[in-house]
């Protein structure tokens, strides 16, 4: 699987660009905010719907603007999609494949799998539960439709929830409707957790044997699911909650409170490990999730690198780029300074400026050639 093509139109900083990816290593550099990670994130939008950013589709299109184009080209065992995405600013997003309009996300899913890796991963480990419940929607939404359904719903329910607590804390008699959306939370979020709990136990099964060698040896890493309500109890306990979600207007009990732990032995990371322990662990549960995706999907997923290998001590950076050979790559960074000194194979160059790209291949190549003597 991958990119072959990408063209924007009125899509942050670009007015119309057009792209040829290369099925191996891809290096946009340039300096910041010039636009490099506009085109990841383009890519991801186009793949999932959805900003890696948690953007809306208004903030993404240019500013003097009222709608946005987003085109890719991905080749897949040999056969070819075309996925155009419209983005406008006061309506839904359109979406077709191969010229052809859906009706739901959902059919989008498939096609093309994505995984992003940005420095703000490198600190999931740390950050709220919120981020590492945005880890797995994310990855769980391109594998699994039951899941995206199951979570679409889940969401629009507790909206829905949400909005009747409110009005019942000024009208009680409304409080016997409560019913009607607690039945359908349980029945979704029941579906979430269990599926969350599959998903961190497929992640263990690999995670281990990466952080163990990322570590020297030194540390065995685990994931452990951390469920806000098990199954078994969840109607139960969002029924003794009511009170309490009526007093905050909020609902306080179901998977939109899931929360996961890093245990290395039965220290908990989050709290108690080193930034270096931190990171290593974000980057251990990120390179499992590549793994993780080739064993779902019988394919290997794009990876898209918002510069992270800056973030990365050189032992770091060696263990990621020899972990995606064969695998196609879209790498962002400030200058090229990291694959020089890994003497790293690159097999297309763009250089980024101001909403503008520029092919630089045949210079930039001879140029990393002179610097590591010929030995790519």
């Amino acid at each position: 699987m991958y990119i072959k093509t990408l063209e924007l139109k009125d899509y942050r900083n670009y007015n119309n660009l057009f792209m040829e990816f290369h099925n191996g290593i891809n290096i946009l550099y340039g300096d910041n905010a010039q636009g490099k990670t506009n085109i990841l994130e383009s890519i991801y939008v186009c793949g999932t719907t959805k900003s890696h950013k948690g953007s809306k589709d208004k903030e993404i299109i240019k500013l003097d603007k009222e709608e946005s184009h987003i085109r890719i080209l991905v080749d897949r065992d040999t056969i070819s999609h075309k996925i155009d995405m419209h983005l406008k600013k006061n309506k839904p997003k359109g979406v077709a494949i191969d010229g052809l309009p859906i009706k739901k996300s959902s059919e989008l899913f498939g096609i093309v799998n994505i995984v992003f890796f940005s420095p703000e991963d490198l600190s999931i480990i740390k950050n709220g539960p919120s981020e590492r419940r945005r880890f797995i929607d994310l990855e769980l939404c391109q594998l699994d439709k039951v899941y995206l359904y199951n979570l679409t719903n889940y969401n629009k329910v507790i909206s829905q929830r949400n909005n009747l607590l409110k009005q019942i804390s000024f009208n009680r008699k409304l409080l016997d409707t409560l019913s009607i959306w607690d039945m359908q939370l349980v029945e979704y979020g029941s579906q979430i957790i269990q599926r969350r709990n599959l998903f961190i136990k497929q992640l263990n099964e690999i995670v281990y044997d990466i952080h163990k060698k990322l570590s020297g040896d030194k540390e065995q890493l685990r994931i452990n699911y951390e469920p806000n309500v098990s199954v078994k109890e969840f109607a139960d306990k969002l029924t003794s909650s009511r009170e309490r979600d009526i007093s905050l207007k909020m609902t306080n009990v179901g998977p939109h409170r899931d929360d996961i732990s890093f245990l290395n032995g039965d220290i908990d990371i989050r709290r108690f490990g080193s930034q270096g322990q931190q990171r290593t662990s974000a980057l251990s549960l990120k390179l499992a999730e590549i793994e993780l995706v080739k064993k779902i999907t019988n394919d290997k997923p794009i990876l898209l690198l918002d510069d992270v290998l800056s973030e990365l001590d050189r032992k770091r950076q060696n263990y990621l780029l020899n972990s995606i050979q064969g695998i196609q790559t879209i790498i962002t960074c400030t200058g090229l300074e990291e694959f020089i000194a890994n003497r790293m194979d690159c097999d297309t160059i763009y250089r980024v400026v101001e909403g503008t790209v520029k092919n630089e291949n045949t210079f930039t190549l001879e140029f990393i050639h002179r610097k590591t003597g010929g030995n790519l």
